[in-house]
């Protein structure tokens, strides 16, 4: 039975000591769904024996059939601590919780969860360890400024499957923590002074098996032996990590004096009950069993009792130690409260001064402020038909039938552009697969809105209709970037409208699909990875254009084009009417500077003094260039810069707007295959400008300086970058044989090989390029009988290798079949095209 209602959770919200936001992370197939369903059962919205297997956050059934979660699903649970927590006086807690996805193409879905929680659960796989994805998602979490605590999962399978005695699961685990603890050291952020690094000893770690649903932490064992030794539990905690060991004889702890020795506390107070109780449940010693429950004070009903092997084990577990007791101990001592988390998160979240009425609301948790809402996405109706806006309010109230100013992703401060005001319809409480309606919801919670969604294309800030000066709220920074892409259009012409609609809605439904129209008319449609456009696809046909047959491209790639030398000669372009002249060159940037322009590191909204300061620092820029940075491109923030060099030139300034607009079109459209550009400075050396500012007006100017870009880059060595996937495989040793010839066949290269402790599986890294991975992961498993497990995720941008009109090279091939692909004339276009003579 449901053991709470909406009304208490409505009161709970107003309490913002008493709320707990929080994502559940880590690897694909790690077990964070699984594990959810304990806590979800915890809060008698499902079965206690049904947790583990039911996977009641897989809400859609391509999710349940594959078993892998796509979306991230949010859900609101009521929780009361059986003694109030450590500086609470109250026992009753509101958990906002989000299942997000493990597989690297659905990262961007771990990016909007991460925007609306303070907190985040990592889930990893005692026996598999930290993977990449683990590592990319907790980085992408303490970027966000939220708090880590741990779970090691799946100790059934170290017990049972690889049968690892007492010291050697200890190894494992600890081994486990440490690269946890390795990767938040790397990536935390100095501003957050609590203790980010997770510890079993301080109550940061849980362990267990989230499809048995059990789960303890040190504190659970602690308790009980401390009722029997009369040490306080506190104490004993500190003792039951590490390498200390409890000497019977004299009755005193002592330190370890070598690492091997055998005797560590946690091995002996902690597995071996554990281990007694698996080898009974399994060897079925039916009197050893009924000895140890009836010290536990356990009770089985007789259907229990009749229960033999895994079933048995999983019920005595969960009576022994309930995983959600242990977990939702871990989360409500030690995840932070919004009060607490919105001080410290600030900086990373509001657009505007840290020091206006709405920055120190959102500092302060204030239900009174002005409304600051995030939407971090939006989520479709059961018919599909409209969609939910999810968020998190920041600062202020929410409530059903207010009128709310739309700040769209588009918005810049000052401006008009994507801006509306409308009336909010309803609010709601997401409960995973339902929702329920609320009258109102104050700051520190999640929320659902309905009636909004017409004027939200992705994400968008909402505030008070009369909040005329407020800055909008962050846009969120994707992890991984769209670079595959696909060619689509309708069986039946007659369904063009259905496509036309059905895209504007998948560009909605996922947070990082990009959906372009070609000027051929071509409709593209850019995801991250090849399952990622596999359900963008599906998603298209039955939920967006009711089934209507589509005809699908094969999988293209996007390139970026670049230079490798500095401009061989000053390049030359005049104006139409013959009265301006245009000089300048091309050159690659420094190495990492397009890296810190696509990390914000290099930010075009920093004062010009910190820009100029950051560019002389970090690549001895001469301050007098670093000063004269016109402008970054493409979209105004790509990774390619235009910078004034010229000396005492007359009327510069007139002709700069004109100079940027063709330059973010140049950028947006290179030269050798019309993709972007990437890495590129255009130095601007000279200009001659005719007297007469009727002569020298953006019609003439724009298509010049338009041309002196693509002559530049024409003359500056050109290529083409292409994207480059890390490949993280998990296999035993006896198929490496088959990875490496499956990598070199498609241009891979290993980079690192490395065996997880106490197991015969290897971890092997590699880099494949985008262009060969299609049909990768078949391929793969064909050549290791089904037993590697390859993680793709994008890396980096590479130079490609041949000859520009060599179409025997891959370089020639790519830039040949791509400007067939856009219908641009065959070859590259001649220097003099562009350039002209003086």
């Amino acid at each position: 039975m449901v053991n709470f209602s909406s009304d208490q959770l409505r009161r709970i919200m107003d309490d913002k000591q008493q709320i707990r936001n929080m994502s559940v992370i880590a690897h694909v197939d790690h077990g964070k769904t699984t594990l959810t369903d304990s806590l979800v059962a915890a809060a008698g919205i499902m079965a206690l024996e049904k947790a583990g297997d039911q996977r009641i956050m897989d809400t859609r059934s391509d999710e349940q059939d594959r078993c892998i979660t796509i979306k991230g699903t949010a859900i609101s649970l009521y929780h009361k601590v059986p003694e109030p927590v450590p500086g609470m006086p109250k026992d009753e807690f509101l958990i906002n919780l989000i299942d997000s996805p493990g597989h690297v193409d659905f990262s961007s879905e771990v990016t909007a969860a991460l925007r609306v929680t303070d907190g985040a659960l990592v889930v990893v796989d005692c026996i598999e360890g930290v993977c990449v994805q683990t590592e990319t998602v907790l980085r992408q979490a303490l970027t966000e400024r939220i708090k880590p605590v741990l779970m090691v999962n799946k100790l059934d399978r170290a017990f049972l499957e690889l049968q690892l005695q007492p010291e050697e699961a200890y190894v494992a685990f600890s081994k486990v923590i440490e690269s946890v603890n390795v990767v938040i050291a790397t990536y935390k952020d100095e501003a957050v002074t609590d203790e980010l690094e997770v510890y079993p000893d301080k109550g940061t770690v849980c362990m267990g098996s989230g499809l048995h649903g059990w789960a303890f932490s040190l504190k659970r064992f602690a308790e009980v032996y401390s009722k029997k030794i009369g040490v306080p539990a506190d104490k004993l905690m500190a003792k039951l990590w590490g390498d200390w060991y409890f000497d019977g004889k004299n009755k005193k702890w002592l330190r370890q004096a070598s690492e091997n020795a055998p005797n560590r506390t946690f091995c002996e107070f902690v597995l071996k009950p554990i281990l007694q109780i698996f080898d009974s449940c399994m060897n079925d010693k039916r009197e050893q069993l009924e000895k140890m429950l009836k010290a536990l004070s356990i009770n089985l009903k007789a259907e229990e009792r009749e229960k033999v092997g895994k079933p048995l084990l999983k019920t005595v577990m969960q009576k022994f130690m309930p995983a959600a007791v242990a977990l939702l101990e871990m989360i409500c001592t030690h995840l932070p409260s919004p009060a607490k988390a919105q001080k410290y998160r600030l900086p990373g979240l509001y657009d505007g001064p840290l020091d206006d009425k709405y920055a120190q609301s959102i500092a302060n948790c204030n239900p009174d402020g002005p409304l600051m809402m995030y939407v971090s996405k939006l989520v479709p109706t059961a018919d599909n038909s409209r969609f939910f806006a999810f968020g998190r309010v920041f600062s202020g109230t929410i409530r059903t039938g207010q009128k709310a100013r739309i700040m769209g992703s588009n918005f810049v401060f000052g401006k008009k552009d994507d801006l509306y005001v409308k009336a909010v319809q309803r609010t709601l409480l997401m409960m995973g697969r339902y929702q329920e309606p609320i009258e109102s919801v104050p700051c520190g919670n999640v929320v659902g809105l309905v009636g909004v969604d017409g004027y939200i294309v992705k994400t968008a800030t909402l505030t008070d209709e009369e909040c005329k000066d407020a800055h909008p709220l962050k846009q969120m920074k994707y992890s991984v970037s769209p670079v595959v892409r696909v060619a689509v259009e309708p069986k039946n012409p007659s369904d063009l409208p259905k496509l036309v609609e059905g895209l504007k809605r998948l560009t909605k439904s996922d947070p990082l699909v990009q959906v372009t129209t070609e000027e051929t008319g071509e409709h593209i449609i850019a995801g991250a990875g090849e399952l990622h456009l596999e359900i963008c696809l599906k998603d298209l046909t039955e939920d967006f254009m009711n089934g209507a047959p589509l005809k699908v491209s094969d999988p293209v790639v996007s390139f970026r084009e670049t230079v490798t030398a500095e401009s061989s000669m000053m390049c030359l372009s005049k104006s139409p009417n013959k009265h301006n002249r245009l000089f300048v060159k091309a050159e690659p940037l420094e190495e990492g500077l397009a890296d810190d322009i696509e990390n914000n590191r290099y930010n075009t909204r920093d004062d010009p003094k910190v820009k100029a300061k950051y560019l002389c620092d970090n690549y001895g820029w001469d301050p007098d260039s670093a000063r004269k940075v016109w402008a970054l491109g493409p979209n105004e923030n790509g990774p390619n810069m235009l910078v004034d060099t010229t000396k005492a030139v007359q009327y510069l300034n007139e002709i700069k707007d004109s100079c940027v607009a063709a330059f973010q079109w140049a950028t947006k459209e290179g030269v050798l295959c019309d993709e972007n550009m990437r890495n590129i400075r255009f130095n601007m050396h000279d200009v001659t400008l005719h007297a007469d500012a009727i002569h020298r007006g953006g019609g003439q100017i724009i298509p010049t300086a338009r041309r002196v870009f693509y002559a530049a880059e024409l003359t500056a060595s050109p290529s083409l970058l292409e994207p480059v996937y890390l490949v993280d495989i998990l296999a035993p040793d006896t198929v490496m044989g088959g990875i490496h010839s499956c990598l070199s066949k498609r241009r891979g290269r290993v980079i690192g090989e490395e065996n997880r402790v106490g197991t015969p599986l290897y971890n092997v890294r590699a880099y494949l390029p985008v262009l060969d991975s299609f049909g990768f992961t078949g391929h793969l498993r064909k050549e290791t009988g089904g037993q590697a497990f390859p993680q793709c995720v994008f890396s980096h941008w590479e130079l490609m290798s041949g000859e520009l009109n060599d179409s025997n090279t891959k370089l020639g091939l790519a830039i040949e079949k791509t400007r067939k692909r856009k219908g641009l004339a065959e070859g590259i276009p001649p220097l003099d095209r562009y350039y002209d003579k003086l």
